[in-house]
């Protein structure tokens, strides 16, 4: 899991991102909102924690740019304040998931942040040397990535959550495209060739078969003879 923390007070948020690190979680620390652009630039995060001291329109900006590419990254405003109602409104109109105040508990705070990742959390997928992260969308074969990204990663992993059970093109489509009237059932097709392009043929292996005429099966692990 991976947070980012966007504070103007940098030592204090340091000082949390290695609280955070001792418990297992890789953090990142931003001073100001350009590092904070830098890093989502770069980077998928879990969760975001940042300060509304930066700047509360600026902050809204980057909190709905954020939320455009990852709508499952959890970002949580601080206010330095006492509660507000009006911007705490604004915050979660804007997209916020959370919003809190300072001074900062780090171990009460890390509760409620590790609350809001068991949420999102979709879980890693093992199955024997292939593993599967929807979180960090990584792909790990015998300890090494494999590069599939976006909607053929996407693919992948919702067959393989539904391992053994034969799935749709429409069934695909309605999961994983917000819009599945607006795309022909050939970009699964698509999606099904890179996936075995840039993973089944380099490895030697079988993670999906075709079912004809029904659809599509997760069906690893299944080598080549």
């Amino acid at each position: 899991m991976r947070i980012l923390l966007i504070d103007e007070e940098i030592d204090s948020a340091k000082s949390i991102g290695d609280f955070f690190a001792t418990h297992g979680y890789q953090t990142d620390v931003a001073g100001n909102l350009k590092d904070g652009y830098y890093y989502t630039g770069i980077r998928h995060y879990n969760l975001i924690l940042m300060s509304l001291k930066l700047g509360q329109n600026d902050i809204y900006e980057l909190l709905s740019e954020i939320k455009s590419k990852n709508s499952k990254t959890k970002i949580v405003l601080v206010s330095h304040k006492f509660p507000d109602h009006i911007n705490e409104s604004a915050s979660f109109r804007a997209g916020a998931d959370d919003y809190i105040y300072k001074p900062l508990d780090s171990t009460a705070l890390l509760s409620r942040i590790e609350a809001h990742l068991k949420l999102s959390s979709t879980g890693i997928i093992e199955i024997e040397n292939l593993v599967i992260n929807p979180d960090e969308e990584r792909i790990i074969y015998q300890g090494k990535e494999v590069e599939v990204k976006g909607k053929p990663f996407e693919v992948l992993t919702h067959l393989a959550r539904h391992k053994d059970q034969i799935v749709s093109k429409e069934q695909l489509l309605d999961a994983i495209w917000e819009e599945p009237e607006l795309v022909t059932p050939n970009v699964i097709e698509v999606a099904i060739n890179q996936i075995r392009q840039r993973l089944d043929k380099p490895l030697g292996i079988h993670t999906i078969e075709t079912v004809r005429r029904r659809g599509y099966r997760f069906c690893y692990p299944k080598t080549d003879a």
